[in-house]
Formats: C-alpha cells, structure tokens, sequence
C-alpha cells in the first residue's frame, strides 16, 4: 500500500510540474553579456521568491529623474549557500550593483555583484559568469 502511494505522489507530481519552472529562462535570452552595468540607489523593494530573488533600486539619472531598476538575483537557496539573508537587502538601503542589461533596453539588470549597505560585496548567484565568459 506504501509503495502505490508513492508511486501515485510521484505520478501526480510529473504530471502537474511546478509553474516556477515555466517562468525560468537563461540569462542569454534576457541579458546583453556585452552589456556591463554598474548602480547605485536606494532598494525600494525585494522579492524573496523562485525561481529569481528580485529587488528594485531607485537611481537618479543623469538628467536628475529617478529611474526603478528591477534587478535580478539568482535562486533563494543559491543566495543562502552564498551567505545571503531574507534580511539582506531593506527598503532604504544604498547599494551598489554590478551586472549586465537587459537586451530590451528596459531597466532591468542580472546581478553579478552587490555591495550591501554594511560595505560587504556578495556574490548574486546568478548564471550571469557563466554565460558572460
């Protein structure tokens, strides 16, 4: 009986994939590797969510407007591996983001450095180094 229930909770979970999944994409069909960035704001916003830990900077621009970067993190368990918290990155911090652009020309950036409020620079944990190389 213990077996035809596994089998059925391994037969469901084929045929009903997680929707994260779907949303995953490679940083080459996004990002311009050719393309380096570097930003410094104010985090307005974070996302601790899969398959992408997302945060959003606000960066005055050289015409003084303020422009909202969405900027794009690796997976959550790679941050954590990386010595990332949920608590890393609040609302008012000023950071510094090192990263590529996204191919659209939209204010949307792959991480590959973050310098936090603290000074400290961590890894981004994203596909963006294999890729860029």
């Amino acid at each position: 009986m213990r077996y035809q229930a596994h089998l059925s909770i391994l037969y469901l979970s084929l045929l009903f994939p997680g929707s994260s999944a779907y949303a995953h994409h490679s940083f080459a069909a996004e990002y311009d590797s050719e393309k380096p960035v570097q930003i410094t704001g104010t985090v307005t916003k974070v996302e601790w969510t899969n398959p992408h830990v997302h945060f959003y900077v606000d960066v005055k621009s050289d015409q003084g407007a303020v422009v909202n970067w969405n900027i794009e993190l690796g997976p959550p368990l790679i941050l954590r591996r990386l010595g990332w918290r949920q608590d890393s990155l609040k609302n008012g911090d000023q950071v510094t983001v090192e990263g590529y652009v996204a191919k659209d020309g939209s204010s949307l950036a792959n991480a590959k450095k973050v310098t936090l409020a603290d000074g400290r620079s961590v890894f981004a944990g994203s596909s963006a180094e294999k890729k860029a190389e």
